[in-house]
Order: structure tokens, then sequence, then C-alpha cells
């Protein structure tokens, strides 16, 4: 198991998964204030409100970045519209709890976000690694 990390404001905790970061940077171009992964801690939870932490954390498209409510009795993490969005020059982001079947006929479960390769540069497939920056991927 890679490293996980915490970080709470009270309201919300937020939980970063190393392992699964494939460095999209969609984080810190949405709160510069709170992702500055130069710095120690990296996360500055208390620089943004709760509301636009949880944005910006749907949208990472590796699901590094999750978050659950420090209130247990709030499932608000637990409730994802399902969507497809494509990303100029990048993945394909599916929003949402999908079960992905390999080809070698495993099955995996995933949820709030999931980033698929569009570049065919991945050695992660079908999921995206990031490849697509170094291949200067157009798309």
């Amino acid at each position: 198991m890679g490293k996980i990390k915490e970080y709470s404001n009270g309201e919300v905790t937020v939980v970063w998964e190393a392992e699964k970061c494939i460095h999209s940077a969609m984080c810190v171009k949405g709160l510069p204030n709170v992702f500055q992964p130069n710095e120690r801690p990296w996360i500055k939870v208390d620089a943004a409100s709760t509301d636009e932490l949880i944005n910006t954390i749907k949208k990472c498209p590796s699901g590094a970045l999750s978050y659950y409510m420090t209130n247990s009795a709030d499932k608000t993490a637990e409730i994802l519209e399902t969507k497809v969005e494509v990303l100029e020059n990048g993945p394909l982001l599916v929003y949402g709890t999908l079960k992905v079947t390999h080809k070698d006929g495993t099955e995996e479960t995933k949820n709030r976000t999931t980033a698929f390769c569009r570049c065919g540069a991945s050695q992660n497939k079908p999921y995206c690694d990031g490849a697509h920056v170094k291949e200067d991927f157009r798309g």
C-alpha cells in the first residue's frame, strides 16, 4: 500500500493517495492556494472553503485525491453524478461508480473519477498514467 495522507479543516477531510497521482495538476490549476506541490505539507486545506475543496477534488482524473465529510452522517462524498468528459490533449474522464472488466476477464470497481487513456501510450491501460504529456498527444 502506498503513501496515504489526510488533511482536515474540521468539516471535510482531503485524502491523497500518492501512488494514484498522474500529476495532471488539475488540483493545482483549480486551487493554487491550497495545492502547492513544492511545499510541505503540500495541501493547505484552510486556504479555501469546503465547497471549493470538494469541487476541485471531484475533478481529479486519477482518483488520487478524494474526500469524506468529517461528520460521518453526511454522505455527500458518496453521491456523484455519472458523466463523461473529454480533456483536451488528455484522458477521457468518467465520473461515478464503474465496473471495469479487463481483457483477462478480471473485474474492478472504480469510484469517483476514473481517467481512461486516449493517447495509447499509457503503461497502465486502460487507465491514464500521464504519458500523453511526454507524447505531446493532441486530441
